[in-house]
């Protein structure tokens, strides 16, 4: 059965053109971003309440905060590379009225990474749910960092034309990824390495804006592999493409999507921060709750109904979600040995993340949310 791939976007913003790993991120912080397209409006049947909803001990009632911890800001710009399932409870925390609950709106907007990072450092948007353009931000000299982990594994799949085995066998090829300083290329410079090969030399890198237009550059001919995340996996595991090196079974540690924000926004907003953890994980509790519901809002947004493929790519993201919200420093440390950028070998890990906000937010209300996972405190 061939699963659905979405439409291919509008054609990215003519500032895409303009960014190339460092020197783009060199220029964010100076560049203004256009204003982002806003993600698809869900409005899924009701159906009964989940624990995530009822006030038990699980769940606290739905009630806006008290004064004294009421958000700084009552609506929140969030940008998302693409809705996957990496970022479903993120969707179900939106068009379930979660972040309601907390006293925030929440606007989504899906957006490129190189161009989400540039409208953070401009201010365009709050918030940008993402990976490792984080840190390469932080490395072109934006005090970018992370403030939360919804996924600490990578999903990310590397696909070969058929007659492909092992990795060697691209030397001399292209391979599609998505943009520069993003996981596929931090992934595909650590395989690198361990193979002794050296990316731009032995093999090319072909940029993509996401990973459904990477898999579509692939599929067409145009590269002879492409590193790709859920669900473009399935389509391509679909069409009977090798998969060549599986990073969830490498065990690879990544931040992605991770809460990246500026360090100001931090220091400035920490009652905004913590009320859009908090309406996160009410998102991530109805998701494990209620996977029929998580399907019928992963469906509208991939534009798709096909049971088996929902099936699938619910089961991909829940073996990734995150339910302890802590950066993991190791994670880090992934993406400085492996980065391109000159600067990465010689970065503090420590620098690029602060799990204050986390842990405030575990010691409460992730506890009685996820007695399962944190126990009695």
């Amino acid at each position: 059965m061939r699963c659905p791939v979405a439409p291919p976007r509008r054609r990215p913003l003519p500032a895409w053109r303009l960014l190339a790993a460092l020197a783009v991120l060199l220029a964010a912080a100076c560049a203004p971003a256009s204003a982002p397209a806003r993600a698809p409006a869900v409005t899924p049947a009701p159906l009964p309440p989940t624990r995530a909803e009822v006030p038990t001990a699980a769940a606290p009632p739905a009630a806006r905060p008290a004064a004294a911890e009421r958000p700084e800001k009552d609506t929140l710009a969030v940008a998302a590379v693409i809705a996957t399932a990496s970022s479903l409870p993120l969707q179900v925390a939106i068009d379930g009225g979660y972040f309601q609950q907390h006293g925030l709106t929440v606007e989504n907007h899906l957006l490129s990474a190189s161009v989400a990072v540039q409208a953070l450092v401009s201010g365009s948007i709050d918030v940008y749910q993402g990976g490792s353009a984080a840190i390469a931000a932080r490395l072109g000299g934006s005090d970018v960092i992370y403030v939360a982990a919804p996924v600490d594994r990578s999903s990310l799949v590397l696909y070969g034309e058929k007659g492909l085995r092992a990795f060697p066998d691209f030397r001399g090829k292209t391979i599609a990824t998505t943009s520069p300083g993003a996981f596929g290329e931090i992934a595909l410079h650590q395989t690198a390495r361990e193979y002794g090969l050296v990316p731009g030399q032995d093999f090319e890198l072909r940029y993509n804006s996401n990973s459904e237009t990477a898999l579509l550059a692939f599929m067409a001919g145009g590269t002879a592999g492409a590193i790709v995340s859920p669900p473009q996996t399935i389509r391509a595991a679909e069409q009977g493409y090798p998969a060549i090196v599986d990073y969830y079974q490498q065990g690879l540690k990544i931040v992605g999507p991770g809460v990246a924000v500026t360090r100001a926004f931090a220091q400035s907003h920490p009652n905004t921060l913590k009320a859009y953890l908090e309406g996160y994980l009410d998102g991530l509790r109805r998701c494990l709750d209620d996977p029929a519901y998580a399907k019928a809002i992963d469906g509208q947004y991939a534009r798709t109904d096909d049971p088996v493929f929902l099936d699938q790519d619910y089961a991909e993201g829940r073996r990734i979600w995150n339910v302890d919200l802590t950066v993991d420093r190791g994670a880090i440390e992934v993406v400085l040995r492996n980065s391109p950028l000159p600067n990465a070998a010689d970065a503090n890990p420590d620098d690029f993340y602060d799990n204050s906000f986390v842990r405030a937010v575990n010691a409460t209300y992730a506890a009685r949310l996820f007695p399962e996972v944190f126990g009695d405190r």
